[in-house]
Order: structure tokens, then C-alpha cells, then sequence
């Protein structure tokens, strides 16, 4: 099982230390049983690509709680229709030059709703894509193979890389069905690809194009129709492409509405806010640090931000000390203390509010005007740079276990209810995420954060279990300040 506690550089793999997009290595799980080669199959590009990943709507058995798998019995609901309507309209302005579609019904259907007036030609059914295969589990309700398999089911709900059935091990033919599917994709010549398929198959493109293995399923949600983002950069000497996660699981409902994690209820949540934008924010640079105020811009998105979370009752405010981060905070703080006469609901609200000095970042950062994935790439050749991020990544491990701190209550029930939110500079959130995931500093510039944007991370298992992380880069409540998806 991954843990919550960062490991020390000594307990992890080599396979875990490598970079992103690096050579083939083999991973061995805790149990010491080597798993199989998960590296990504990613051929070289010879110029950037941007893939859109999309669930289905919601379909008839995922209303009745049947396990799908690669059967092909459900159709969309009236409701799976109207997600995928609001997905097309999310994705209206985006020029695809292609789209790749399971075969299956639920996703063919989304895809043509999504896909609408463009060309009908360009709409390519790959039959990889289909759901990940759950054999004799198909057409049961959840309560019919727990029944019935007894065992079999609880392995598949608590070790599902090592689940096996009928003879196959399903996730981990999933993550060689991914790979295939990449070395395809890729080798598409347009430079904008939609990719409609399904949950399962949406979480391994996902984790294998960032070279994560199997037992990274049920980590990286994806809700009905949840968008994801990923970015493929071309390197010299035909290397594999650099891969950014631009956003995870943009979702067409809140991303903070009552819902389960990948099944599962859930009360212990991390909310990550990037701060609102600053005088001397700039695309693809690390401004907006220090003593810089919110710009009208950040205003505005700091509101938005405090008007999505009165959905949920907040616990604890925790923030950077820097202005920008105060500010943001502390609107969401006070509309979250006026929910009562903002008539959210009749119990007023105290929500404590606190600075943490490892959510800091250094304010040498903003006069380099060099993004974080240059700064990575530059390794020990780029002197101070590199040794701010170092210190950045260092006090991260500190920021991110005195938040899973702030998320255990004094019964430290796993269901008991409690939010966090934790409010910084994008470039310190991007280190959190990667510790949630339990990955190195060279993980950094693989994913991708902006300025107003929230990241949810839920804890099924309590604090001391793994965090699921629901999406990354959610822009939409921002509204007409949003950042387009497919910009």
C-alpha cells in the first residue's frame, strides 16, 4: 500500500528515483514480489501534442451500481447525456485533430455527443481502449460479488494490482493495454487528440504516461465525464517526450460536492488554493511570492474560490505567510463565517485560520523567471536555482506532514468529517502533490498548477492512509476568468 509518510531517500526504489520519461526499469512492491515493467511506451515526437482524456457519462449500471467492466450492456442515463453535453461544451472551442474512442457503447455515445458537427472520419474506435476486463465479476452488483466471491472480491477492493480472476491479473493487463494505447496516440499526427474511454483505462493512461505503476490505481480519480490534460514536449536525440499533467478530473459538477473517492466515502480532505494572481504573476515563471499584493484579477478569483467552498463546512484554514496567500485566505475565511446570513445554511461557522512557514517560497525565485521544469532539467549545472528548489522540496515533506496533521481529529474516526484547506503558491502546492504521490523532486514539472486553481485530495482510509487525489488544476468555478481547458 502507498503511504502518506514520505519515505527517506534510502527506502525508495531506483525505480522511484528516476525522472520522468527516463529509461525502462523494473519495480518491486513492498511485498518484495517484482512487478511487472510499467516504464511508458512513448515514441519520440517531433513537435508538442496535447491528449484530452474523457470518461463517459454516467451509464445504466453505474446508476445501479453494476460492475461494468468491459461488458457492453449500459447505455448512457438521461443524466450521462447531459454530462457529456456540458463536456462538449467545455471542449467547444478546442480544434481536434482526432479522436480515439473505446468501442463500447457508454464511451461511443459520449464521444459522438462530444464530438458533434466535426468531421465524423476522424472519430477512431480502438478497441484498447475498452474497460479494464473483470472476467466473471461483469454484470454483478457490488453486494452479489462480495457475496459470491467472498476473498476474491476483498482482494480486489484492497490489492488490486495483485487481484487476480479467472486466470488473469486485470490491472496489470490494464497497464500494458495503456501502454499500447500510448505508443498509438502518439503516433497520430495531429497535435490535438481527444481520447473518450472509461475510468479505469483513463486512470492507467494517466499514471503510465507519467511512468507510475499499478499501484497507483484508484489514485488519480476519474469521475463521469472528468476531463484530463496531458502535455507531451519533444526531447533531442529521439528521446521519449516530457509529459505534463495540466489537470486532473475537471469535473462538468463540483469538485467538492459529496461524493465517494473511487467508491469509497470519504470525510478527511486536503484542499489545495493556489493564490489568486499578483502584479508580478506571469505565465510559466514562479512570481507572485513574497510581498506582492492580489492584482484584481486574484481578487476575483480568490472570491470565486471562497464561493465554491461554502459547499462544504472548512475546518482549518492553513497559509503561507506571503500576502497574496493571506489575502486569499482570508476571503475564504470570511464568507465561510458568513455562511449563515449568506443563508448556506443556519449554523454559523468558526473556522480557524493559521500561517505555516513551510508553505514559503523563496522570494529569489520570482527574479530568475525560470519555470520549475527548467530549473529540474537543469540539474546540479544550475547553481542557486537549483538549490532554492531543493530547500523548497525539503520544507514541502515538513508543510505536507503537519497538513495531514491538521486533517486527524482527536477520535481520528477515518469517516468523521474534517477539511483542510491549505492556501500557497502554486510552485510549493506542485511539491505537495508529488509528496501525496510519494514522488521525487524530478516528479515536480509533471504537473502543472495555476493561479486560482484548486486541487482536492481525499483520505478514505483516514489520515494515516493513502490520499486519492480527486483533481489537480480545477479552474471552472473561476467562471468566465477560468483557464480554458484546452488552452
Amino acid at each position: 500500500m502507498l503511504l502518506l509518510a514520505p519515505t527517506t531517500p534510502s527506502s525508495r526504489t531506483a525505480d522511484a528515483r528516476r525522472r520522468p520519461g527516463g529509461s525502462a526499469s523494473r519495480r518491486v512492491r513492498c511485498s518484495g514480489v517484482p512487478e511487472l515493467d510499467t516504464s511508458p511506451s512513448r515514441p519520440a515526437l517531433l513537435e508538442a501534442k496535447r491528449v484530452v482524456l474523457v470518461r463517459h457519462g454516467q451509464s445504466t449500471w453505474n446508476a445501479e451500481g453494476r460492475i461494468q467492466g468491459s461488458s457492453d450492456f449500459s447505455v448512457l442515463t438521461p443524466r450521462g447525456e447531459s454530462q457529456a453535453e456540458t463536456s462538449r461544451l467545455m471542449l467547444l472551442s478546442d480544434s481536434f485533430d482526432a479522436c480515439f474512442t473505446s468501442p463500447l457503447a457508454r464511451s461511443r455515445r459520449t464521444a459522438e455527443i462530444i464530438w458533434d458537427a466535426r468531421d465524423k472520419e476522424a472519430l477512431i474506435p480502438h478497441s484498447d481502449l475498452r474497460e479494464i476486463d473483470l472476467y466473471s465479476f461483469q454484470g454483478l452488483l457490488k453486494h452479489e460479488g462480495k457475496e459470491k466471491y467472498g476473498a476474491v472480491f476483498q482482494q480486489w477492493q484492497k490489492n488490486p494490482p495483485d487481484f487476480s480472476i479467472d486466470g488473469h491479473y486485470p490491472v496489470r493487463e490494464l497497464w500494458d493495454r495503456a501502454r499500447s494505447c500510448w505508443e498509438r496516440i502518439l503516433a497520430h499526427e495531429g497535435k490535438s487528440v481527444l481520447v473518450v474511454a472509461h475510468n479505469a483505462v483513463n486512470q492507467a493512461l494517466v499514471a503510465t504516461s507519467l511512468g507510475l505503476g499499478t499501484e497507483y490505481f484508484r489514485t488519480l480519480l476519474q469521475s463521469n465525464c472528468g476531463v484530463s490534460v496531458l502535455d507531451f514536449t519533444p526531447q533531442t536525440g529521439g528521446r521519449p517526450p516530457n509529459v505534463c499533467l495540466n489537470r486532473l478530473n475537471q469535473t462538468p459538477n463540483s469538485p467538492v460536492s459529496a461524493e465517494s473517492s473511487a467508491g469509497r466515502k470519504t470525510g478527511k480532505r486536503i484542499i489545495l488554493v493556489c493564490q489568486g494572481a499578483t502584479m508580478s504573476s506571469s505565465e510559466g515563471n514562479l512570481g507572485g511570492v513574497g510581498y506582492a499584493p492580489l492584482n484584481m484579477l486574484g481578487v476575483i478569483q480568490a472570491q470565486k474560490t471562497a464561493e465554491l467552498l461554502l459547499d462544504l463546512k472548512v475546518n482549518e484554514i492553513i497559509c503561507s505567510p506571503q500576502v497574496a496567500a493571506v489575502d486569499t485566505a482570508t476571503a475564504i475565511c470570511e464568507v465561510q463565517e458568513a455562511a449563515e446570513c449568506l443563508g448556506a445554511d443556519c449554523v454559523p461557522r468558526c473556522v480557524g485560520m493559521k500561517n505555516l512557514l513551510g508553505l514559503e517560497i523563496d522570494d529569489a525565485f520570482q527574479a530568475k523567471q525560470k519555470s520549475l521544469g527548467q530549473i529540474v532539467q537543469s540539474g546540479w549545472m544550475g547553481g542557486m536555482e537549483y538549490k532554492m528548489l531543493e530547500t523548497l522540496w525539503a520544507q514541502s515533506d515538513d508543510a505536507w506532514q503537519a497538513l495531514v496533521k491538521e486533517l486527524a481529529d482527536d477520535d481520528d474516526d477515518a469517516e468523521s468529517d474534517r477539511v483542510v484547506v491549505a492556501v500557497g503558491h502554486p510552485a510549493i502546492h506542485l511539491a505537495l502533490i508529488c509528496r501525496c504521490l510519494n514522488l521525487t523532486m524530478e516528479f515536480i514539472p509533471s504537473f502543472h498548477l495555476d493561479d486560482g486553481s484548486i486541487s482536492v485530495i481525499d483520505f478514505p482510509d483516514g489520515p494515516k492512509g493513502r490520499g486519492v487525489v480527486r483533481c489537480t488544476n480545477y479552474t471552472a468555478h473561476l467562471g468566465r476568468w477560468s483557464v480554458p481547458i484546452t488552452n
